[in-house]
């Protein structure tokens, strides 16, 4: 064992005494209590002194849209509709160059880092306007930042499918190009049914996942998620499976969300809740006793359904906000839900950090031996405390190397 870097006054969950974490080659080797390290463990090796604080796998955020991100400036709202999001996007898009995604992605991808995001899956817009140009420029996005973020391409048709001639054949270019897995947006096109037959069919001859922006209004008819789990379940796709938004699902009466709440467990559909967005958008039409709209994740996540919260859209029509902190957005979720006890923010928590981590298979997570040296550190003692409190990270590892710090503000009393 040669190891490289090692990790000193970090708190581990569940420990009193401070911890000291060794690495070799990106990956955590060794676990001690810090009274019993030896300075001469010491010598050659790089130290990162963690202070004291709160040492946790890394944030991970599943569903964003880099390619859009930044662009509220460009846009003018006047209803703040979903409808009116994807007219002003697909406005704004025709003018969209490699450089012009490369420089807004960017932007985000930074900030995320700073708020303790190591893996991130981005939704990439493929039609004949964009063409490929937005996934070209992510895709050199991914491999820039490397060193900070995962990033997880997904490509999907905003525009819809069938009824944008070209955008089948862009879509599979993409993935014979390396996209990481196919995305759905049935809502927009002219067969919804038949756009999720179709993904299913190309995702199973490229092998890769899927996730669907579905079910993104508050009209309890003509949902489609069942669709999606009877297309789960024929493909034989258990585990392999994502829907976003199904906001449909927070107009259910209990008994039947239980219903089906199992039937995608049972499935293996994940499930993302974007409430920034979904808080934003969902309602429009009501003028008094105003739905909140957001999917309600507790009683999926007991019915044994792989859940997480994310941050959607940066700054754009679909999301005017966004400072990319999933911790924020887990804050809002609670509040939305009216989660409060320490078990229930405990949970808020990991659906921004481990359970994002289950829903995109993400291997070697976790503080653990032999798992990938990514961490994020809390100035906090117990999880909780960081959605209560809407607690930033101070610091961040990625394979064993920081990617950011950040220190408190300090106070001037007269």
């Amino acid at each position: 064992m040669i190891i490289d870097t090692i990790i000193i006054n970090c708190l581990l969950e569940g420990k009193e005494e401070l911890s000291c974490v060794f690495i070799e080659k990106g990956k955590f080797v060794k676990f001690l209590d810090q009274s019993s390290l030896l300075s001469s463990q010491l010598n050659n090796v790089k130290v990162i002194d963690a202070k004291g604080l709160l040492m946790l796998p890394p944030l991970v955020e599943t569903h964003v849209h880099l390619d859009k991100a930044c662009i509220f400036s460009r846009c003018e709202l006047h209803q703040g509709t979903l409808s009116e999001a994807i007219e002003q996007t697909t406005n704004a898009k025709a003018n969209f160059s490699y450089d012009d995604v490369y420089n807004r992605g960017k932007k985000v991808i930074e900030k995320a880092i700073k708020q303790g995001t190591s893996y991130m899956r981005t939704h990439v817009e493929i039609d004949p306007v964009i063409g490929l140009t937005g996934f070209r420029a992510i895709q050199q996005l991914k491999k820039d930042y490397a060193w900070g973020i995962t990033l997880s391409l997904c490509v999907f048709p905003q525009e819809g499918l069938h009824n944008n001639a070209g955008t089948y054949e862009l879509l599979e270019q993409a993935l014979q190009l390396g996209a990481d897995l196919l995305g759905g947006c049935p809502y927009t096109d002219s067969l919804p049914e038949k756009q999720i037959e179709t993904l299913f069919e190309l995702a199973v001859k490229y092998d890769v996942d899927l996730d669907f922006h579905l079910d993104f209004d508050l009209d309890i008819r003509h949902m489609l998620l069942p669709h999606v789990i009877e297309m789960t379940i024929k493909h034989h796709y258990q585990q392999r499976v994502t829907v976003g938004h199904v906001t449909k699902l927070s107009t259910l009466p209990m008994d039947q969300l239980i219903i089906i709440a199992e039937r995608m467990s049972s499935a293996g559909v994940h499930l993302t809740a974007l409430p920034s967005t979904d808080l934003f958008l969902m309602g429009r039409e009501f003028d008094h006793n105003i739905p909140r709209g957001v999917a309600p994740l507790m009683p999926l996540s007991n019915a044994g359904v792989i859940c997480s919260i994310s941050s959607n859209n940066i700054e754009n029509p679909f999301t005017p906000y966004g400072d990319c902190s999933q911790v924020r957005q887990a804050n809002l979720f609670a509040n939305i839900a009216q989660l409060a006890t320490k078990k229930e923010l405990v949970q808020c928590l990991d659906w921004v950090s481990s359970d994002s981590a289950k829903l995109m298979g993400i291997e070697h997570y976790g503080i653990a031996l032999n798992m990938s040296a990514d961490a994020v550190f809390f100035p906090v003692s117990d999880r909780a405390e960081i959605i209560a409190t809407i607690q930033s990270p101070s610091l961040g590892i990625k394979n064993g190397k920081v990617t950011f710090s950040r220190n408190d503000a300090t106070i001037y009393p007269p």
